[in-house]
C-alpha cells in the first residue's frame, strides 16, 4: 500500500515531467540550447542530490522513525528542527557560492562548451537555478518527515508543480513569440518558481507534525549527532552517483553539439521506471525495514526479497520494451523542432541505457536495506566503484562509437550509456554479495523472475503487431498502440501465471 502511494505520487509528477520534456522538444529540439539546458539542470542538481532526498532519507528517516517508535515525539521534533536548520544554512551557502562561481563551474564541468555560445548561456542559467536548488533541498527535508509519518503521496506528487510551472512558462511565452535564449532564460525562472510552489504545497500537511520542530543548529539534540554521522557517508554515496552524472555530462560535451541534449532526453525515459518502481518501493520500504530491524534479520531479509521481486516484476517488461520498441517510445518527443532522425538517435541511446534498468532498480532496494541496518558506508564505497567502471568504460567507448551516425548524431552518447549500464550491474553484484553476509540466505532470483521474463517476451512480441498491421500513424498514436498492448498482455499473462497481484479491472478503476 505504501509503495503504491509513492508510485502514484511519482506517476503524477513524472507524467507532468514527460509533458514538460515533450513541450521542451517542441520549442528547442536537440541542439545547442538543449545542451545548455541539460547541463544547467545537472550541475546544481548534484548539490541538491547530495543534501537532499537520497542522503537525507538514508540518515534522517531511520533515526527519526526510531525516536517516534520509542514514544519520544518531542525529541523527534527537535531533531527534525535541527536537521532543517543545518540543511538551510548549508543549502543557502552553496546556492550563493554556486551562483557566484558559475563561470568556473562551466569551465570545469563542461569543458567542451567552447566557442559556440553554449558556455555563456549556461552561466546565465546557473545563476538562476542554484537558488532553486536551495529551495528543493528544504523540500527534501519535508519529504523525509512526511515519509516517516507514512504520508507518501503528498511528498512525491509535489514535484508535479515544479514541472507544471515550466510547462506553463514555455506554452505561455512560446505562444506569444518568445523564442531561443530568451525563452530558455524564462524557463529557468519558471523552474525557480516551481521549486517554491513544490515546497509551499507540502507545508500545510507538515504543520500537524511540527509541534516541537524549531529550526536550530544544535547538534547536541538527541539523534542529531547520529544523523550527521550517517549523513556524511550517505553524501559520499550520493556524491559518487552525481560525480558519475557530471563526468558523463563533461565527456558528452566533448562530442558533437546535441550529444548532451540527446542523453538528457533518453535519461528522462530511463529514469521514469527507476523512479516509479525502484525508488517508490525502496522509499516505501525504508521506514518499514527500519522497523523490522527490531524483529531480527530474518524479517529484514524477507521484506528485502519481496521488495526486489516487486521491482523486477515491473523492470523486466520495461527493459524489453525500451530495447525492442525504442523508437515507438521516443516518438513521443517528435513534434516541432524535434524530428524523426532525432527520435532514432535518442531511441538508440535509450536502448543501451535500458540494459542496466533491472540492476539499477534492484540496487535501490538493497541500498535502502543497508540504510535501514544503519550502514551507509558500504553503499558509498560500492557506488564509487560503480562510477569508476562507468566512466572508464564510457570514455573508452564514446569516441570509437561516435564515428557511426544515426539521425545526424554520432553514437558517442550511446557509449556513455553502455558504461552506465555496466556500472549498474557491478553495483548490484557488490551490494548483493555484501548484504548476503548480513542476511544469510538472501535470494533475489527465483521462479517468479523466470515467469516474468517469459511473459515479457510474449508481450514484447505482441507489441510488434500494430507496426506490421497498421498504416503509419502520428507519433503519439504510434507510441500508444505499441505500449498499451505490451502492458496489457504482460499483466494478463503474469496474472494467469500467478506472479502478479495486479487486477486489470481494479487498475483501470483506480486509474
Amino acid at each position: 500500500m505504501a509503495a503504491s502511494r509513492v508510485a502514484s505520487g511519482i506517476l503524477v509528477s513524472r507524467v507532468f515531467g514527460l509533458v514538460r520534456e515533450v513541450t521542451f522538444a517542441q520549442y528547442f529540439g536537440n541542439g545547442p540550447l538543449a545542451d545548455a539546458w541539460r547541463a544547467a539542470l545537472k550541475i546544481p542538481n548534484v548539490i541538491q542530490n547530495l543534501l537532499g532526498e537520497g542522503s537525507l532519507s538514508a540518515s534522517f528517516i531511520p533515526v527519526y522513525v526510531r525516536l517516534l517508535e520509542e514514544g519520544r515525539k518531542e525529541e523527534a521534533g527537535r531533531a527534525a528542527g535541527a536537521v532543517l536548520g543545518l540543511l538551510a544554512v548549508a543549502a543557502g551557502a552553496l546556492a550563493l557560492i554556486g551562483s557566484w562561481a558559475a563561470p568556473l563551474l562551466v569551465a570545469v564541468f563542461t569543458i567542451g562548451f567552447t566557442g559556440d555560445g553554449r558556455a555563456e548561456i549556461l552561466v546565465t542559467l546557473l545563476r538562476i537555478l542554484f537558488p532553486m536548488m536551495g529551495v528543493l533541498v528544504i523540500s527534501a527535508w519535508a519529504l523525509g518527515v512526511l515519509n516517516s509519518r507514512r504520508r507518501f503521496f503528498i511528498s512525491y506528487v509535489a514535484p508535479a508543480l515544479w514541472n507544471l510551472s515550466m510547462i506553463v512558462t514555455m506554452v505561455t511565452l512560446g505562444g506569444r513569440g518568445v523564442a531561443g535564449v530568451d525563452l530558455l532564460v524564462a524557463l529557468a525562472w519558471g523552474a525557480l518558481a516551481g521549486g517554491v510552489l513544490q515546497l509551499l504545497f507540502q507545508l500545510p500537511f507538515l504543520a500537524r507534525y511540527l509541534g516541537d520542530a524549531r529550526p536550530s543548529l544544535n547538534t547536541r539534540i538527541a539523534g542529531v549527532r547520529e544523523i550527521v554521522t550517517n549523513f556524511i557517508p550517505a553524501v559520499a554515496a550520493r556524491g559518487a552517483v552525481n560525480l558519475g552524472a557530471l563526468l558523463d555530462t563533461n565527456l558528452a560535451s566533448l562530442l558533437a553539439i546535441g550529444a548532451v541534449g540527446a542523453m538528457g532526453y533518453a535519461q528522462t525515459l530511463y529514469l521514469l521506471p527507476i523512479s516509479l518502481f525502484g525508488l517508490s518501493i525502496a522509499a516505501a520500504e525504508l521506514p518499514e525495514l527500519s522497523r523490522d530491524r527490531a524483529s531480527g534479520m530474518s524479517a529484514v531479509r524477507e521484506r528485502a526479497e519481496q521488495a526486489v521481486g516487486n521491482v523486477l516484476f515491473w523492470m523486466i517488461p520495461v527493459t524489453a520494451g525500451y530495447i525492442v520498441h525504442r523508437e515507438a517510445v521516443t516518438a513521443i518527443y517528435q513534434r516541432g523542432a524535434f524530428d524523426e532522425g532525432q527520435v532514432a538517435a535518442v531511441g538508440l541511446i535509450l536502448a543501451v541505457y535500458a540494459l542496466g534498468l533491472p540492476a539499477a532498480g534492484t540496487a535501490r532496494v538493497l541500498s535502502s536495506t543497508f540504510f535501514a541496518l544503519g550502514d551507509t558506508r558500504t553503499p558509498a564505497r560500492i557506488a564509487f566503484a560503480r562510477i569508476a567502471v562507468s566512466a572508464g568504460l564510457g570514455a573508452a567507448l564514446m569516441f570509437p562509437l561516435d564515428r557511426y551516425v544515426v539521425g545526424g548524431l554520432g553514437l558517442g552518447a550511446a557509449g556513455l550509456a553502455g558504461g552506465s549500464a555496466a556500472g549498474a550491474w557491478l553495483e548490484l553484484l557488490l551490494l548483493r554479495r555484501k548484504l548476503d553476509r548480513r542476511l544469510d540466505g538472501l535470494a533475489l532470483v527465483g521462479g517468479r523472475v523466470a515467469r516474468c521474463l517469459f511473459a515479457a517476451a510474449i508481450a514484447t512480441a505482441v507489441g510488434m503487431l500494430p507496426g506490421l498491421l497498421l498504416p503509419p500513424l502520428p507519433p503519439i498514436l504510434r507510441a500508444g498502440v505499441t505500449i498499451l498492448p505490451v502492458a496489457l498482455v504482460y499483466l494478463g499473462i503474469t496474472r494467469a501465471l500467478g506472479v502478479s497481484s495486479v487486477r486489470l479491472r481494479s487498475l483501470f478503476r483506480r486509474g
